[in-house]
């Protein structure tokens, strides 16, 4: 059996100790130490470990001032133990196989928790350095080679309780030998012998999807995915707009937590061979709500599931926190100011679209006005808008509610979405008869929305009359602040960027690095990039002249519109993000 022993280190053992210690290295101050001392007899008797005591008595660092917290401590018995320190990542762990090297008893008892497994052995987190009593009989158990690195005691504890608890009730939910038996699985592989499913109600499936939901809130998830394969189930979460693999479980358990989806989203578990829509409202532990919009989609093993997280604070927002600012703010504000016209926000999904539209309502509603709202479905209930859910079955369209609305003496009306003729020609038949339209089209950018309306059947005249502004819109990935450095660009990209743009080469520009607070991805958040494009009279004489789209895409730049690549090198001068997920995002391939 090959092992990998631990090194001898020299690490007191007691939080008086490492006071000591660090008061040698010239880190804390003696009078600092016996305040210290009196603050953790507390901690000491509850047993934390002296790295954690002495976070908690918030100590100024005797150099820079800075208060001595469990990073730095961390990062201090990292060195003095040369062990690695990591960050648990619960994205990156597959619970199954770290739950089966050991019991929670031992590993509650020890203060350590195995974190991976890997063709080359196991890694095992550990609280505090100098404690390995564990490890001769675990070797013995395991007959692989164990490699020890340091990890926050709170981490742990934490992570040994939410692991543990998933594996029992993956394994108490999930049903041996049992292969799931759906008229939705269109390769359907029947089993002689067995046959059953999970109850979507029993309490091991109630507490899996508890841990879902928390967990996808805690890493900031914006959309959870659950999809059924042949034998299995993948769940994605969508961070930052990108998916990450979570987790996989057994076909029947997959079913049964989109059952309890379902359930808790008052949709009809029994229909699976069509597309329906549910949502739910959740509170989280600090009193926080957080509403999920459900769909489902019958594929070839089955229901397909993704929940959208919305979050209401996200109205609260200011426009800067969103990306608008400046003169492109500024420009915004005089457009939905106006008493009457419509104003458009265009982009893909997922672009912020509706995210812009809320948030600029939240700022429009007061007392003396009448928001409406059309939506399919609707987004995020706000109490200061009068919100009109689309209903198909019962003949409730876009054009039938807005024709609706338009009896309510509506000031402002929003609309979900500009998807068909009719819908278009109500928006319109609205801004001219008085009220202020804002809703959204998918087009790549902002002139294009102008010949998308004229292809609906939007006559130019009535589009010269209504129309005050389009917005395009992307969201970028932000560099995170707390460990981005200095970067440069690469010459090949910038030629392919700046093309047909007359805009100087950044000077100072930063890269992605990675740390423990953005999942050492380098990016933390996002924030949009915006085309603004006021609707002039120059502009609507083009489109009654029938000019090429180019003709009015050119007009539109001349009159100071900043096309979205622009809109996006400014965020790369600023610092905010890199030229890569600029170009990823307006769709430009890079030379690398």
């Amino acid at each position: 059996m090959t092992t990998t022993k631990s090194k001898k280190v020299n690490v007191p053992k007691s939080a008086k100790k490492v006071l000591e210690k660090l008061c040698a290295q010239g880190i804390v101050d003696t009078s600092e130490v016996k305040v210290a001392l009196l603050k953790s007899r507390k901690w000491e008797a509850i047993k934390l470990p002296p790295h954690e005591i002495i976070a908690k008595c918030q100590l100024p660092h005797k150099n820079t001032g800075k208060i001595i917290d469990q990073s730095f401590m961390m990062h201090w018995l990292g060195e003095e133990a040369q062990l690695d320190v990591v960050e648990i990542d619960p994205l990156k762990i597959d619970v199954e196989k770290v739950t089966q090297i050991m019991s929670l008893a031992f590993a509650q008892r020890n203060g350590i928790l195995a974190i991976e497994v890997n063709k080359f052995g196991i890694v095992i987190a550990v609280s505090w350095p100098n404690e390995e009593s564990w490890r001769a009989s675990l070797e013995q158990v395991i007959n692989k080679p164990i490699r020890v690195v340091l990890a926050s005691p709170e981490e742990i504890r934490r992570y040994q309780k939410e692991f543990y608890r998933l594996s029992h009730s993956v394994k108490g939910a999930d049903v041996e030998h049992v292969k799931r038996s759906d008229v939705n699985n269109f390769e359907q592989l029947v089993e002689l012998g067995g046959s059953g499913e999970v109850d979507a109600n029993d309490q091991h499936v109630v507490r899996i999807v508890d841990w879902l939901l928390q967990y996808a809130f805690d890493q900031r998830a914006s959309d959870i995915h659950i999809e059924p394969r042949r034998d299995v189930g993948n769940i994605r979460f969508r961070i930052d707009g990108l998916l990450h693999s979570v987790h996989e479980f057994s076909a029947a358990i997959t079913s049964a937590i989109i059952a309890r989806f379902k359930i808790l989203g008052r949709m009809d578990i029994a229909e699976k061979r069509k597309p329906l829509d549910g949502r739910i409202k959740t509170k989280l532990q600090d009193g926080k709500e957080v509403e999920l919009r459900l769909s489902t989609l019958p594929t070839a093993f089955g229901e397909k599931l993704v929940g959208r997280i919305f979050d209401p604070e996200v109205v609260l927002k200011s426009f800067s926190e969103l990306g608008l600012t400046g003169d492109d703010e500024h420009t915004w504000h005089q457009l939905v100011r106006k008493p009457n016209g419509i104003v458009l926000v265009t982009g893909p999904t997922g672009s912020g679209k509706t995210t812009t539209l809320y948030t600029t309502l939240k700022t429009l509603a007061n007392s003396e006005v009448n928001v409406c709202t059309v939506e399919d479905p609707i987004e995020m209930v706000e109490p200061s808008f009068n919100q009109v859910q689309v209903q198909h079955e019962t003949g409730v369209e876009f054009a039938s509610g807005i024709r609706a609305l338009l009896r309510q003496d509506p000031d402002i009306i929003m609309i979900g979405e500009i998807r068909d003729k009719e819908t278009a020609d109500m928006a319109v038949q609205a801004a001219l008869t008085g009220h202020l339209v804002l809703s959204t089209l998918h087009t790549n950018d902002a002139p294009t929305a102008i010949s998308r309306l004229i292809e609906l059947g939007v006559p130019p005249f009535l589009l010269n009359a209504t129309l005050l502004g389009v917005v395009a819109q992307r969201l970028l990935r932000t560099l995170c602040p707390h460990c981005k450095q200095p970067a440069t660009i690469d010459d090949a990209d910038w030629k392919l960027m700046s093309e047909n743009l007359s805009v100087d080469k950044p000077e100072q520009t930063y890269g992605p690095v990675g740390c423990n607070v953005c999942r050492k991805t380098g990016f933390l958040g996002r924030e949009g990039i915006y085309e603004m494009m006021p609707f002039s009279k120059a502009l609507s004489l083009l489109v009654s002249e029938n000019k090429p789209l180019e003709y009015i895409r050119d007009k539109a730049i001349a009159e100071g519109m900043k096309p979205l690549a622009l809109a996006g090198i400014e965020k790369v001068r600023n610092g905010h993000t890199t030229l890569q997920e600029v170009m990823r995002v307006v769709g430009i391939a890079s030379s690398n």
